[in-house]
């Protein structure tokens, strides 16, 4: 078995001249990419860089993100992705709890630590010193010591269920089942072009990236704005011809299948796959429908192509190389058709928690199948195996739950509320399915204290990424219970939504900001919302932002960059992007709908500046 650097570069050796990576006018060969990546590999290693060191890694989605990745694995190191966007609090817990040896960012990212030394890849002097280190493959020679596949590649964190985020420790020796498995099922090569869709942040961008980069097919990165749900992501696929992608289903739910990807690739993973959206992304295309947690090297199992005649969508078989046992309380296999928990094992098992023993052995037990002293990893999935070998998944044994496919512990959420002076008790839920799905909590305050939703949920988003921040806060007396003392989850209710007829109505000459007010209030769910809220203060987020768009499009006949809806600060601003789109030259638009009809109104719109139409 090899480790990532000599995969990669027995690729390189195949493929030297074939586009290796492309963003924006950028296109580096696989020979210039592995050149680079050697280059500053061997600068890591002088900045003691080795075998199962963390390097922490933030960078934007580009060439430069690739080139580290690789330079970090060649030098020896894993890399510890962290997303800028995430909440300063958290990312300082994380690089506190993982220990780096070095914190690799770009000059448009701020600085995160004083305690860990910083790198910015981007500064014109360490880019010189850089082009002047050698260009050819390292070797267990230069690194500080020989490279195996049992160290380190990546640590990724996750949602803890004590309530601080856990860092899952990967090694190398997953890697070759899952090449493996690509090549045995779904066969990329030279003159295919790989969406990097996930953020670097999840494990799920390590499959995207080894699709490409270790079979000889493109890896296609763009903007974080060009991969949202909905019309960005559809134009993405559609302008750069991509050919694989792998999208959780929440996208594939909220984007037009009609005309991408056609003879192409889709794979559905991070949560259940519907047979509607097999139906939908099937035809035309191969479909295939993958499983597993971030404990284990992207994933264990795989189905498909899936027929979109199929009312039973399984997760497959597992890997080449990996396997899945379904046992019972008693860590017995349970017969075809039973149900019992997935328990996982093969070369592609996570060491284990970083730092974290005690969870560490609860969770990667003992395998009573496999040789002495080999383990599995007790996910808490629930599933059953038909006679054909094919793996049907029928939820959680526990409160993890997924939302928009991030993986999110509802203890996490409630230990944050809880931790605020005023709050007594706090649940979180999860609402809704797919694109719609958010957390909610429920919380009651301690004697004396008070305190309102929007700062219980300004308190969440210091310390918590958006994902999990909840999308109501509803304050009671006294929370809900069962007739033995415990908290009915299944009492506990969302509020009213009944939204006034009034709210929905609009009448031309109707200021902008009403109209907008009224689609945010029936999207969110929220009985009044007014023009001085944030969008995503009461609720949005980024899937919810592209149907935004979408409405704005829709009713107003207005075409707006998604970016606006980020950076408008209220949705009178955002109003005021609307009114900036309207110009003297009169065009035929479709004005809002109206008690569900639509109607024709004569405004005047124009053409963006920027050669959007409008």
């Amino acid at each position: 078995m090899s480790t990532v650097p000599e995969l990669f570069e027995s690729t390189v050796a195949r493929f030297p001249d074939q586009p290796a990576v492309i963003f924006g006018d950028t296109c580096l060969s696989y020979a210039e990419l592995n050149t680079h990546a050697n280059q500053l590999a061997r600068r890591l290693v002088a900045l003691g860089v080795g075998p199962d060191s963390l390097v922490a890694v933030a960078i934007p989605r580009s060439e430069d993100l690739i080139i580290v990745l690789l330079a970090v694995l060649k030098a020896g190191g894993a890399y510890l992705p962290l997303d800028p966007n995430y909440p300063d609090d958290r990312l300082a817990h994380v690089i506190d709890d993982a220990g780096p040896v070095l914190v690799i960012r770009s000059s448009q990212i701020r600085c995160l630590s004083d305690e860990v030394a910083d790198y910015v890849i981007d500064d014109p002097d360490l880019q010189a010193d850089i082009r002047g280190e050698a260009t050819g493959d390292l070797t267990d020679a230069e690194r500080l010591s020989p490279l195996y596949i049992s160290h380190l590649m990546y640590v990724i964190y996750t949602s803890g269920s004590t309530g601080t985020p856990k860092g899952v420790a990967v090694t190398h020796a997953g890697t070759g089942d899952m090449i493996a498995t690509h090549a045995h099922r779904i066969g990329p090569g030279p003159g295919d072009r790989v969406l990097q869709w996930a953020s670097i942040s999840f494990d799920a961008a390590f499959w995207d990236i080894t699709l490409a980069l270790l079979s000889g097919a493109a890896l296609v990165m763009v903007s974080s704005d060009d991969v949202l749900p909905g019309d960005p992501l559809r134009e993405t696929l559609l302008k750069h011809r991509i050919t694989h992608a792998t999208l959780p289903p929440v996208a594939l739910s909220a984007t037009d299948a009609d005309g991408v990807l056609l003879g192409g690739t889709v794979m559905s993973t991070g949560d259940t796959c519907t047979p509607s959206l097999v139906r939908k992304w099937a035809p035309g295309r191969r479909l295939f429908n993958g499983y597993g947690p971030t404990e284990v090297t992207v994933g264990s199992t795989l189905s498909g192509p899936v027929d979109p005649a199929v009312d039973e969508i399984t997760i497959g078989t597992p890997w080449l190389g990996e396997t899945v046992q379904v046992l019972d309380e008693r860590m017995q296999e349970v017969a075809d058709g039973a149900e019992g928990e997935l328990y996982l094992a093969g070369p592609g098992l996570a060491r284990g928690y970083l730092n974290r023993p005690s969870i560490t052995a609860t969770r990667f037990v003992a395998d009573p199948q496999g040789a002495p002293g080999s383990r599995m990893y007790r996910s808490g999935d629930r599933g059953s195996r038909r006679t054909d070998g094919e793996i049907l998944f029928s939820g959680r044994a526990d409160a993890q739950v997924k939302v928009r496919g991030f993986r999110v512990e509802l203890a996490e959420v409630e230990a944050v509320l809880a931790g605020h002076a005023a709050v007594k008790l706090a649940v979180a839920a999860v609402e809704g399915e797919l694109a719609d799905a958010r957390v909610v909590a429920y919380v009651t305050t301690s004697p004396g204290e008070e305190v309102t939703e929007s700062e219980l949920r300004h308190h969440v988003r210091r310390m918590l990424p958006d994902h999990m921040v909840p999308s109501t806060v509803t304050l009671l007396d006294q929370l809900p219970t069962t007739h033995n003392g415990k908290i009915d989850r299944k009492a506990l209710r969302p509020r009213p939504a009944k939204l006034p007829a009034e709210q929905l109505s609009w009448q031309e000459g109707m200021p902008y900001a009403d109209v907008l007010c009224a689609i945010v209030a029936e999207l969110l769910g929220l009985p009044v919302v007014t023009p001085d809220q944030n969008f995503f203060e009461i609720g949005g987020h980024s899937v919810l932002a592209t149907k935004l768009a979408a409405r704005i499009r829709q009713d107003l006949g207005i075409k707006i960059p998604i970016r606006s809806l980020f950076e408008a600060d209220s949705i009178s601003e955002l109003a005021l992007v609307v009114e900036r789109a309207v110009s003297p030259t009169a065009e035929t638009v479709r004005s809002p709908k109206v008690d569900g009809q639509t109607t024709v109104a004569e405004q005047e719109v124009r053409v963006d500046p920027r050669g959007i139409a409008i």
